[in-house]
């Protein structure tokens, strides 16, 4: 299984979150186009904190304060740039925030932390850098939150803040004051964090560090490196048999709805956090044709997505199948290098395995689609020749051994 272990011994943020999965591995480019599709291009340098080499995201965003609808709306303008699971981890996410702020200021026409360009382009980065590194779950460590007061918009308040206290208890996430003055931890950190760890269970007591990544924050204390790290592991397994967890099946019968509007409906479900959704033919009362549309959910968003099914489908009811066990391989992406009509590239593979032993070698549609639109060739050839290239690499490390 491949995780990743954030340590957020110095706090966190969203720039820092974001900087440390580029450094551990997320590709730079694609999570720049992110965040310039919601606010500007950010600019993405290696600097030094302490002695500790980390990369720094600086997002270049002008103040500015928006309400939260206007927030999504420039979520929804960004969808064609933005990979779909990001952008609906990403509106998760400012949902944390409001949910945190109108528990402490009440309903306001402007919302500090959501609304602040800034903290929009830090979260689709770092949604998008998450999404991009394809793992099976997040680690978060203690978060260290900082000690004294800090000023902002209602005037001086106790460390930490009141949103990111709410945000920390609901998320349930350990935490610590650590040795640093000032607010370590921000809102906008606390949220990605409670997102990215919502879930995953216990850490691995064994694993193998695949890579790391340190993010910078702005400040640059002599004795202490203000740097939030992050870990790619694979955990080993014990007993070699597929590891499994527990999800709920969705199910509604639809005969009045059109194929377009279940394919939009699947959509919708898919960015809100389904781990998978399909439409079956099927024959219904007095020879009716329909369609049996099943969503399969993990057990804290079943009651979001049978909503969504309904709105979406217009179904008066939604049958649940609780607590279902499924087995999930242990997978891991790897980049081969590819060959195809003279040029060279490396490409993302993602390898199944079961009892230690591969059994599946798939390429990553997504830039696989990039390099066939460049190429002009269709995309099943770049599948197949990425494919093809894993099984090789795999063939010739054993020939190695």
């Amino acid at each position: 299984m491949r995780l990743l272990i954030l340590d957020p011994f110095h706090g966190a943020a969203g720039d820092m979150i974001t900087g440390a999965l580029i450094d551990c591995g997320a590709d730079k480019t694609l999570v720049i186009q992110a965040m310039d599709a919601v606010v500007a291009e950010p600019a993405v340098t290696r600097v030094t904190r302490a002695g500790i080499r980390a990369v720094k995201v600086d997002t270049r965003a002008m103040p500015a304060h928006r309400t939260f609808a206007e927030v999504m709306e420039r979520l929804n303008e960004a969808a064609s740039r933005v990979p779909a699971p990001a952008l609906a981890m990403a509106r998760r996410v400012f949902e944390r925030i409001r949910k945190a702020e109108v528990e402490v200021h009440g309903e306001q026409p402007h919302f500090h932390e959501v609304g602040a360009d800034d903290a929009i382009a830090d979260i689709v980065g770092a949604c998008t850098a998450l999404e991009l590194l394809d793992i099976d779950g997040v680690i978060v460590r203690p978060i260290a939150l900082g000690h004294g007061t800090a000023t902002g918009s209602h005037g001086t308040f106790p460390i930490p803040a009141p949103a990111t206290a709410i945000i920390l208890k609901d998320a349930g996430l350990t935490v610590a004051s650590g040795r640093d003055e000032g607010e370590l931890c921000t809102p906008t950190g606390a949220a990605l964090l409670a997102e990215f760890s919502s879930q995953t269970g216990a850490e691995p007591a064994v694993y193998t560090i695949l890579a790391t990544g340190y993010g910078a924050g702005t400040r640059d204390p002599h004795n202490a490196p203000n740097v939030l790290r992050a870990m790619l592991v694979e955990a080993a397994g014990t007993s070699g048999r597929l590891d499994g967890d527990t999800v709920n099946i969705l199910e509604t019968n639809v005969d009045d709805v059109s194929g377009e509007v279940i394919a939009h409906a699947i959509a919708r479900c898919m960015e809100a956090g389904a781990r998978d959704a399909s439409a079956i033919p099927i024959v219904m009362k007095k020879g009716r044709p329909g369609f049996l549309v099943r969503v399969i959910s993990l057990p804290e968003t079943t009651g979001q997505l049978a909503e969504l099914m309904a709105l979406e489908l217009g179904t008066l009811g939604i049958r649940c199948l609780p607590a279902v066990h499924r087995f999930i391989a242990d997978r891991a992406v790897r980049d081969i290098e590819v060959e195809i009509a003279g040029e060279r590239r490396m490409m993302p593979v993602k390898y199944g395995m079961m009892n230690g032993k591969v059994y599946t070698v798939k390429a990553e549609f997504g830039p696989a689609c990039n390099w066939a639109a460049e190429l002009g060739l269709p995309v099943r050839e770049v599948l197949r020749a990425v494919g093809d290239a894993g099984w090789k690499a795999l063939s010739d490390e054993r020939e190695k051994l």
